[in-house]
């Protein structure tokens, strides 16, 4: 599977060759709007590091053929700017020339009671898990983990027992935008603890394709 990271929770996922799938285009990151080749693109919910209206409109006028997949709350604003999309939600799933894309999870992890929740939606791609902004767990086994390691709504040990107990081959960082390189123990601490359990934690070179 190849992996490209291009910011906070945006990412392209190569789970097939030729089937390119880029997750949550949003403020934190800028260079989906040069990607090309995109079959499809997945947002999890509607917070503005998640899904730039603006950015989604150049990602498919540089994709034509590419399509949306996303979740209700997420659609209306999606009906309002006047973007077709495809409704994946929990328990739903999609096949994308021979990928499986899989909803999972309805909710926002908690910031502060019901400040900003809304609904949140998990994908599965294959054997990739990515939860968007929550630790709600798939009903599948996962070889890659999209892990979200700092943000107002989690602690970093939520984020290690949510890894542990998914136990996937492999995972690298999402929703990280606001680390700085020089605060290396951001990155350092997951890596260390779940090296321990056998779970590679992999920091991406941000715009570079790698296997995983």
């Amino acid at each position: 599977m190849k992996i490209k990271k291009l910011g906070h929770c945006c990412f392209i996922t190569e789970p097939k060759e030729g089937v390119r799938i880029m997750t949550d285009p949003g403020t934190f990151s800028i260079t989906q709007n040069e990607e090309t080749s995109i079959s499809a693109v997945l947002i999890t919910h509607e917070h503005y590091d998640h899904l730039h209206i603006d950015s989604l409109k150049k990602v498919l006028e540089n994709n034509p053929d590419c399509i949306v997949i996303t979740n209700t709350s997420v659609g209306k604003l999606l009906d309002e700017a006047g973007i077709k999309y495809i409704k994946i939600e929990e328990g739903q799933k999609y096949n994308l020339n021979g990928v499986d894309i899989t909803g999972f999870g309805n909710t926002h992890a908690e910031i502060y009671k019901d400040f900003k929740l809304v609904q949140n939606t998990g994908y599965t791609i294959d054997a990739l898990c990515y939860p968007g902004d929550s630790f709600n767990y798939p009903d599948s086994s996962v070889d890659v983990l999209a892990l979200p390691i700092i943000g107002p709504w989690m602690k970093t040990r939520e984020a290690i027992d949510y890894a542990k107990n998914i136990n996937p081959r492999i995972c690298f960082p999402v929703h990280d935008a606001i680390a700085q390189d020089f605060a290396k123990s951001v990155w350092f601490t997951p890596e260390t603890i779940l090296q321990e359990s056998g779970i590679i934690f992999k920091k991406p070179e941000l715009g570079k394709e790698e296997e995983f």
